[in-house]
């Protein structure tokens, strides 16, 4: 059977390696395009395929085919608030790869969406409802959404499936610093013998999504049947004072939370995922549960700790 070959952009970064270096393991041909902006080269420690150093504005892979395109890159960072750059670098780019992948009669593109669309508005958040972004990188992700439904109804031989990621945490994510998710923090702290901070009560809810989970989702977007945005969460909300409790458990740690106010106004208060729609549309369903999640991702960096 011929060898898949797939383009993974951002694939220096914390989900992007993670896809890059599962299909790898596959036995599939994998080339990254990364312009480590946010991405770190430790990530890819071991990668046997190309790595290309260049953002979205220059050229790309020239007559080169590939079975798929996983769209990664981006400014993930919500608190950037420069207007034109966030939509220049996430909606601009992700236009550029659409027409890079037409040209060169790439049928399948999977790209990262983001829960951020959804801002404040009812849970569970379905992709039904409108679109209701607390900051510009969730505008950034929601526009990014009508572009690929406006270009999958003009593109009819192609299949484009955005990934609606909620809260993601898990191995990778190392070199992120203040992006890093809560769990790295709060287990950062803890480590060093600190009450781990939260923001006020720790009742702030969200639906936490494993990395590895993430990667699964992307693995079941490369078959899906028709073009679509869904959603990649677990299906329940959790709050930081869950998460805390989990990690001292993993840990055999006994640290209370140290409670902070919220300096955030754009702050989410609730997230959680309706995932039906993505089981019907591209067959995924999690798993890994908040108890599951955590207990693999502290058996993993206790062993990087060593």
């Amino acid at each position: 059977m011929q060898q898949k070959k797939y383009l993974v952009t951002g694939g220096a970064g914390f989900i992007g390696s993670n896809i890059a270096f599962t299909l790898q393991n596959q036995g599939c041909d994998v080339t990254v395009v990364d312009d480590f902006s946010s991405g770190n080269f430790k990530n890819l420690s071991g990668f046997k395929g190309d790595v290309i150093a260049a953002n979205l504005f220059e050229e790309l892979p020239e007559d080169d085919y590939f079975d798929a395109i996983i769209h990664e890159a981006a400014i993930t960072d919500t608190k950037v608030m420069d207007q034109k750059l966030m939509m220049q670098i996430n909606v601009e780019a992700f236009k550029n790869v659409l027409s890079y992948a037409a040209d060169n009669e790439i049928k399948r593109v999977v790209y990262a969406s983001s829960a951020a669309t959804y801002g404040n508005g009812a849970c569970p958040m379905n992709v039904s409802q409108t679109p209701a972004p607390e900051n510009v990188y969730g505008f950034s992700k929601a526009i990014m959404d009508n572009v690929a439904r406006e270009f999958a109804n003009e593109n009819q031989d192609m299949k484009i499936v955005g990934l609606r990621y909620f809260n993601v945490y898990g191995p990778g994510e190392y070199y992120k610093g203040k992006m890093a998710s809560m769990m790295f923090q709060l287990y950062n702290q803890m480590k060093a013998g600190q009450n781990p901070k939260i923001f006020r009560a720790g009742e702030q809810e969200r639906d936490f999504v494993y990395v590895k989970d993430v990667v699964k989702a992307n693995l079941c977007a490369l078959n899906a049947k028709d073009s679509c945005v869904v959603n990649v969460g677990t299906g329940h909300a959790r709050n930081f004072n869950d998460v805390v409790k989990c990690l001292n458990h993993e840990m055999g740690t006994n640290l209370p939370p140290e409670y902070i106010e919220n300096p955030y106004s754009f702050y989410q208060m609730k997230t959680e995922a309706d995932i039906a729609y993505s089981t019907e549309k591209i067959g995924y369903t999690p798993d890994f549960g908040l108890e599951e999640g955590i207990a693999d991702y502290v058996k993993i960096l206790e062993a990087r700790n060593k």
